[in-house]
């Protein structure tokens, strides 16, 4: 890594150096405030020093794959098999899955049916304890037994379970407090979601919108979230302190809207999520954990659990064109009951976000995109 260290009267000053000589891709490894000049130690001014540093090679953006050309080949190979299916060779997959079923050894006493059941809401990536839960139930309703004698039938039900489940739950962007944080680990997509979330209540609900971003630790995060301001024509101010983000809230007081996009690290640095913490001080904030479809289960529920200690008011899951296992949805939501906001499934803005219904979920959870 190639480092240097900078030093001007004001940040912005800093950064325009930083970025003349590092670009885009430079990394802020420390900043602070020195006194320099005056006369006999006195009537010295204040400049702020930044060491900056760049890796000489730079991970090529032409090779970010293109969401939209995976969600287009993901669908069209869903549909080529739909077409190519028929009901005789259907039947004799479930034949093939139920005699396989039969021949494993469960630990839950299913039958090779209900075994069956079981082994689809583990392949959605369902925790075995919910997935378990889902198809006990199924199979102790009295109700309805005589439906139960195929695999369709059984999820059928599991679908209207999981609906029940997470109609108890909160679903919806909403937010307590007009300052709105979004935090979650590095690379799980929060400056686009946040600009994705600006388009709607700028455009759709014609809420006064503005930006606050804290993730001053990568210098292309600052600009990407100018870029997409610019285009929203929505104002936007960069926050190095505490006394940065407390200014920038006082400027955007008439705004119905402050989004504020915090830093993306390693969750499981405790020092980041005190800073987090820290920042907003006396500010009342709601909090909407962003999390990506592509973790997995137990990485995901380890994010969850270490933000919990900032108060998540809601979750935003993202990338979900990039995955076709959507389990996720329901380990976080069954025991947190907690909101789910928003859920993204590409780059464009403002059109890939979707507020879902309980309905929604429960058939994107259950969907089968394997079926050869």
């Amino acid at each position: 890594m190639k480092i240097k260290k900078y030093t001007a009267p004001t940040m912005p000053e800093v950064m325009k150096e930083v970025r003349k000589d590092f670009g885009t891709d430079a990394v802020i490894l420390q900043s602070k405030e020195v006194k320099k000049g005056g006369l006999l130690g006195m009537f010295k001014k204040t400049f702020i020093e930044v060491v900056a540093g760049v890796d000489p090679e730079p991970v090529n953006s032409k090779s970010i794959p293109r969401e939209k050309q995976i969600t287009e080949y993901n669908q069209d190979n869903h549909n080529r098999k739909t077409k190519d299916e028929n009901p005789l060779r259907e039947e004799i997959l479930n034949i093939q899955r139920l005699i396989e079923a039969q021949g494993r050894q469960s630990n839950h006493e299913f039958t090779p049916i209900y075994q069956l059941a079981y082994e689809h809401l583990i392949a959605q990536e369902i925790s075995p304890t919910i997935a378990e839960q889902l198809i006990k139930e199924v199979r102790d309703d009295e109700t309805n037994q005589d439906e139960y004698h195929n695999l369709e039938s059984i999820l059928i039900n599991v679908k209207q379970l999981i609906v029940n489940r997470l109609e108890q739950v909160d679903i919806g962007f909403t937010y307590d407090h007009r300052i709105i944080q979004f935090v979650g680990p590095t690379g799980v997509g929060k400056t686009t979601t946040i600009a994705k979330i600006a388009a709607k209540l700028y455009l759709e609900e014609k809420k006064k919108v503005a930006f606050i971003t804290l993730d001053t630790y990568r210098i292309a995060a600052v600009d990407q979230l100018k870029t997409y301001a610019k285009i929203l024509h929505i104002p936007v101010e960069v926050a190095y302190s505490k006394e940065d983000y407390r200014k920038a809230v006082e400027k955007f007081s008439s705004f119905d809207v402050i989004l504020v996009d915090t830093a993306g690290r390693n969750y499981r640095d405790n020092q980041y999520l005190n800073e987090i913490q820290e920042w907003p001080s006396s500010l009342k904030v709601t909090n909407y954990l962003v999390l990506s479809m592509t973790s997995k289960p137990k990485d995901m529920l380890d994010i969850f659990q270490r933000f919990q200690l900032l108060g998540i008011h809601g979750v935003v899951f993202t990338k979900l064109d990039e995955t076709e296992q959507y389990g996720n949805l329901l380990n976080i939501s069954w025991n947190n009951k907690i909101r789910i906001g928003y859920m993204t499934n590409g780059q464009d803005v403002p059109e890939d976000v979707i507020q879902p219904s309980a309905e929604e979920i429960s058939h994107l959870i259950l969907s089968d995109n394997d079926e050869s």
